[in-house]
């Protein structure tokens, strides 16, 4: 009876403790999973950094944390990208905010031709701004990264060396790129960067105005054989994710992406200069392509026109209640 008792209560014990580690084990082995959204195709600068977030997310959390990437519009693309991921649809999500300039206009402000050097100070510029400001813009999601690609130049069939070279000539522009080349009499023709290359080839554009990396990127150094180095214009980008699905993280996930936040900026930042510098070399060597740069007299004649662009956006920022002069001055002082 005794042994019986002792049998009972042994059995009933195991089956406690089995019980235990059924419920627990799922807790204890699952992985948190996450898919990450983004628009352009995977070589490219920003699904470079997305492969980059994914493996130091994946690292620092000792594998807790599973990052499924789904770049080149895959699951959302580039326009219904921030609506997307607030509605659940990717928990994360690569935005470029150039895209939609009436809904992002604080952060817009860093596309503004302010003079803005390179990517690195163009992102630790926009990440400042958006730490100082909190546009409610964002108030639907979470931030979780913040940079730029580098300035903007003209890339052609022919030589510009004046403003009476790029008149009326038909360039691949898009976003605040077009309004800079209409303000120096080129003609910007808007179209998909991939679409830029048979375009090129059939003569239906003469150049583009972009950053030097898709000289390498989609072989643009073939076709243009002439680079005319204006540093104008940077296109803003932030990496987002989902509100609700943020709050379902433990704490110590949070923490791990929040401490990669500024890192992970001034990392695009470098890593898209250091491809211009790439690019540049590979361009002049392989394709002996002719690299312009301005007089003093003549960049101050280009930089002239585009005065109007930034004195617009003052003005329309005021009228939203935006205090525009700070902002400017704000964004000036974090690119240093």
């Amino acid at each position: 009876m005794v042994k019986r008792s002792i049998f009972s209560a042994t059995l009933f014990l195991f089956a406690i403790v089995t019980c235990l580690l059924i419920f627990q084990t799922p807790v204890m082995a699952g992985k948190i999973k996450l898919n990450y959204a983004n628009f352009p195709p995977a070589p490219t600068f920003p699904c470079v950094q997305m492969e980059r977030w994914k493996v130091e997310v994946e690292k620092r959390t000792n594998g807790q944390v599973q990052i499924n990437t789904f770049p080149g519009g895959t699951l959302l693309g580039a326009k219904g990208m921030m609506d997307g991921v607030i509605a659940g649809q990717s928990d994360i999500g690569n935005i470029c905010m150039a895209y939609q300039p009436g809904r992002f206009i604080v952060t817009n402000a860093t596309s503004l031709p302010l003079g803005i050097k390179d990517a690195k100070k163009g992102s630790i510029a926009l990440l400042k701004l958006y730490e100082k400001y909190q546009p409610k813009a964002f108030k639907d999601v979470v931030v979780l990264a913040m940079f730029t690609n580098a300035p903007g130049n003209v890339m052609s069939k022919v030589p510009v060396r004046t403003l009476a070279d790029i008149k009326g000539l038909d360039l691949r522009a898009s976003g605040g790129a077009a309004q800079i080349l209409k303000a120096w009499g080129a003609n910007p023709v808007g179209m998909p960067m991939p679409a830029t290359v048979e375009a090129l080839q059939k003569g239906t554009v003469k150049g583009l105005f972009s950053s030097l990396e898709v000289m390498k990127d989609f072989k643009f150094a073939e076709n243009c054989k002439y680079v005319t180095m204006t540093d104008t214009v940077l296109y803003p980008f932030s990496v987002i994710m989902n509100k609700t699905k943020w709050a379902s993280l433990p704490a110590d996930v949070q923490k791990v992406m929040m401490d990669l936040k500024e890192e992970q900026s001034l990392w695009t930042g470098a890593y898209m200069d250091e491809q211009i510098k790439k690019s540049i070399a590979w361009s002049k060597e392989a394709n002996n392509v002719e690299f312009i740069s301005l007089s003093a007299g003549e960049k101050t004649k280009w930089d002239a026109k585009l005065d109007f662009i930034t004195e617009k956006w003052i003005a329309g920022a005021k009228e939203k209640g935006l205090p525009a002069e700070e902002i400017i001055k704000d964004i000036k002082a974090f690119a240093q």
